[in-house]
């Protein structure tokens, strides 16, 4: 199935949890946000949430500063 992660088009093989794409980027302890279809996804919903055929997903890492 197709999805979008920051206007690029993926393939993934199927309806797999967030968590499962997060450890896939090499995110895993990093600082970010994640949005699928312009919806905040907050981390503790990372392993509830089931991504679908067509989702756009938009990944933002934090920045620092004062």
């Amino acid at each position: 199935m197709h999805i979008t992660i920051n206007g690029d088009s993926r393939t993934i093989t199927d309806s797999i949890p967030l968590s499962e794409l997060v450890k896939s980027l090499n995110l895993e302890g990093k600082r970010f946000a994640i949005e699928i279809n312009k919806t905040l996804i907050p981390r503790s919903q990372y392993t509830k949430t089931v991504l679908n055929a067509d989702d756009k997903i938009e990944i933002v890492g934090a920045i620092g500063g004062g």
